[in-house]
């Protein structure tokens, strides 16, 4: 079943409160999605440098240390900040593959979530408010967020499981519904250098989204082609480095409602997630058309 939730902040004022109102948009969602949840969110950066949020799939808890040794490893400054199971480690941004090779050959346990110059993802296994406050969501300002409460249907429960998956600097993807065809286009996918580390359908999405922006395609016409190449039953809500992006099935089968005014743009799998935030009873309400890209940019 799962729930999404997605908010894109037009206007600075409201920046400071991004992990406030993502938050409470998801809370409403828990019922949807009890098993585990997640949130992407695009937060300050600093020019010159790269953030690569981790998490250990075997509970480490050595994050500084980690940090000061990869640091030494590639002979440049490295921060380290622990949020709850995660740690967003900052880099030299023309250090990146560098410093993910390293933790690649020299930390098997850890698992890099995201990287980019401002996206951090945050998620774990377990009922969806508590994750929300273990990591401090609601201290977390930022452009525009996305969030996931998951229902599992096929693969595994766990925290790398779960939504939201990112495959290319600063982006990422939710989805609510099942992909038919992932196992070919897996396949495809491996084939041009994305190579998914889950079994999960939707990092599947996310690897194919990607690779359409390599190819040098807008967010609009990778979601586009992505409704005759994707087969299935889903609902995708994206985020980019500047943008956010909605896509329905041809069928629309699963629930999805939209807000706009002038300060926001707001997704969320049921009204009810809407109505925490600020104006929403003088927002233009609408249900986004099948097969149809919705996307906005800063």
């Amino acid at each position: 079943m799962c729930g999404i939730a997605g908010l894109f902040i037009k206007r600075t004022r409201l920046q400071p409160r991004l992990g406030e109102l993502l938050a409470s948009m998801t809370s409403t969602l828990c019922s949807r999605g009890p098993d585990s949840a997640g949130f992407a969110l695009y937060t300050a950066g600093e020019p010159g440098r790269a953030k690569l949020t981790l998490t250990s799939v075997e509970e480490r808890s050595d994050f500084e240390a980690l940090g000061e040794m990869l640091s030494r490893a590639v002979s440049a400054p490295v921060s380290v900040v622990g949020r709850y199971t995660h740690a967003v480690v900052t880099v030299p941004a023309d250090l990146v593959n560098l410093c993910r090779n390293w933790l690649l050959e020299n930390a098997q346990d850890i698992r890099i979530l995201s990287e980019g110059g401002h996206l951090e993802i945050y998620k774990e296994v377990g009922y969806p408010d508590d994750i929300a406050r273990s990591f401090g969501i609601a201290s977390l300002g930022g452009t525009h967020g996305i969030a996931h409460t998951r229902m599992a249907t096929e693969s595994a429960v766990t925290a790398t499981g779960a939504h939201p998956f990112s495959t290319g600097p600063d982006q990422c993807l939710v989805h609510n519904g099942s992909l038919s065809n992932h196992a070919s286009v897996r396949r495809e996918l491996g084939r041009d250098g994305i190579v998914p580390q889950t079994e999960n359908d939707t990092e599947v999405a996310a690897g194919y989204l990607t690779r359409e922006l390599k190819r040098g395609r807008s967010l609009g016409e990778a979601l586009k082609s992505s409704v005759e190449d994707l087969d299935g039953f889903f609902t995708f809500v994206v985020g980019t480095k500047n943008g956010f992006g909605v896509l329905r099935d041809p069928i629309a089968c699963k629930p999805a409602v939209m807000a706009e005014t002038d300060d926001y743009v707001a997704f969320a799998s049921e009204y009810r997630s809407l109505t925490p935030l600020p104006g929403i009873k003088s927002a233009k309400l609408f249900e986004p058309k099948p097969a149809t890209p919705y996307f906005w940019e800063h």
